[in-house]
């Protein structure tokens, strides 16, 4: 039993070694792999700005022939780029120091070099209306507004085709996408909401496009007539309910004040002389040609007692 004791103790170190070494083996293998990964990336960007033997030379001979035309060669080599812009220069396809040049005055060589301008400011532009069935199958028209900037001029050049088209295309979707998951009274009443989700997701879809979406909004929600007509209905039905209740209560108030006036006027039977005189009072004030004058039943039974 000891020996068997012994053996055993003898035998654990020998997994854990194995299961230590595997584990070093594997985080060997991953963090070489991040190296190869880091490295690729890095030799690639080592790259993107190297023009080689044949680009070195197409574009000494591009500085040679501005040399040589000195001045009339300033019109096509000096640019200007506003506040507002950005210019992104392509020599022989590559882009220059990957960044953009400007706001101001910078120099291109030609022949060699291309510049594309990108505006930063913002830009605002509708979504056309788009028909959209809800969580609780209501079709609906809803139309909106997007705001964005340009905050990398490269990532837009570089990354996509045509920036504005794209997030274009995109907000129309993303649209469909988040309304689609909503009832149709999230609809009316959520707007915020909609439009902080629809935010989120389009600057998470335009970031590597260089796009900052700024705002969304709902301008406009577009029901069917036959809903409306269902739902005005629906609202009139429930005004006219609650008309109904508010007269019955005051029936039912005026009834209990009636009685109470009632008990009044049976204790003092000259209350009820006074309530006509102040009848009489009110019609007379309006002008009236004829003249309605109660007389009390008491008078006339006086009348017939004597006779």
């Amino acid at each position: 039993m000891d020996r068997g004791r012994y053996m055993g103790s003898l035998t654990l170190p020998k997994t854990t070694d194995s299961m230590i070494s595997t584990t070093s083996n594997t985080a060997k293998m991953v963090t070489q792999g991040k190296l190869q990964i880091n490295s690729v990336e890095n030799v690639e960007d080592k790259n993107s700005g190297r023009l080689g033997c044949c680009g070195w030379v197409l574009v000494i001979i591009s500085l040679l022939f501005v040399v040589l035309t000195f001045p009339f060669t300033l019109v096509c080599c000096v640019k200007i780029v506003k506040e507002y812009e950005r210019a992104v220069i392509f020599r022989l396809g590559r882009i220059i120091d990957r960044k953009p040049k400007g706001p101001g005055l910078f120099f291109v060589l030609p022949c060699t070099d291309t510049f594309v301008k990108v505006d930063l400011r913002t830009i605002s532009f509708d979504i056309p209306p788009q028909e959209i069935l809800t969580k609780d199958s209501v079709t609906v028209s809803v139309d909106g507004v997007v705001y964005f900037r340009i905050y990398c001029p490269i990532s837009s050049v570089a990354n996509v085709s045509n920036a504005h088209s794209s997030t274009r295309l995109l907000a129309q979707t993303t649209l469909r996408n988040v309304l689609g998951t909503k009832n149709l009274a999230e609809l009316l009443s959520d707007r915020e909401g909609i439009s902080v989700s629809m935010q989120e997701a389009l600057d998470e879809a335009t970031d590597p496009w260089g796009i900052k979406v700024e705002r969304v909004e709902i301008k406009d929600v577009k029901l069917p007539q036959q809903l409306q007509r269902a739902m005005a209905a629906e609202a009139e039905a429930s005004r006219e309910a609650r008309a109904k209740i508010i007269a019955a209560e005051g029936e039912m108030n005026a009834s209990r004040a009636l009685k109470e006036a009632s008990l009044v006027m049976a204790e003092a039977p000259s209350a009820l002389q006074l309530r006509y005189l102040q009848t009489l009072n009110t019609i007379a004030a309006e002008k009236n040609s004829t003249i309605v004058f109660p007389v009390p039943i008491d008078m006339i039974n006086a009348f017939i007692n004597k006779q």
